[in-house]
């Protein structure tokens, strides 16, 4: 998995088992898309939120930019989906990542403080492994994260269990 280092990344994931993020309120954010809509977690409350730190440089983020897709198709307005890039992801990667991938669900821009807040970024913790997927209830909170363990299997069942077979 590509490692993402930076001044506001702060984080590694090796260092913290499957969940350890978990269990606590989702850091709210801003951010825009490649539209340059702003995407507040606050106007998905009452549903389900997957949100994926990703690079477009990644091979695994291309992959998983599929199950993603597969996720919001058969969860539709039950879930929403948002992916989150760094620099140096710029308008034009993600553009070119949007186009060969096929992708629809949106993918903001960050500029690492929402990582930090996510990854839970300290000094000694200075990058983390992309991709990284944070599962998010109807409340506002984070139930599950998914970092190298990630997989479309683990990624639907933590789904079908958080909202209930239907």
């Amino acid at each position: 998995m590509p490692k993402i280092s930076a001044l506001f990344l702060l984080f590694a994931t090796c260092a913290f088992a499957a969940g350890e993020l978990s269990n606590r309120r989702a850091p709210g954010f801003a951010l825009p898309d490649s539209s340059l809509k702003l995407h507040d977690l606050q106007d998905y409350r009452g549903k389900a939120v997957l949100i994926e730190f990703m690079q477009t440089t990644c091979a695994h983020c291309g992959e998983l930019s599929e199950v993603l897709e597969r996720v919001a198709a058969k969860y539709r307005d039950r879930v929403a989906v948002l992916s989150i890039t760094n620099p140096p992801d710029h308008q034009g990667t993600v553009a070119q990542f949007i186009s060969s991938h096929k992708v629809t669900v949106p993918i903001l821009f960050d500029c690492g403080q929402v990582a930090a807040a996510y990854m839970k970024a300290s000094p000694q913790r200075p990058s983390f492994h992309v991709p990284h997927v944070f599962l998010i209830d109807a409340q506002g909170m984070i139930r599950n994260d998914f970092g190298h363990e990630l997989t479309a299997q683990n990624i639907f069942a933590e789904l079908d269990r958080l909202l209930g077979s239907k």
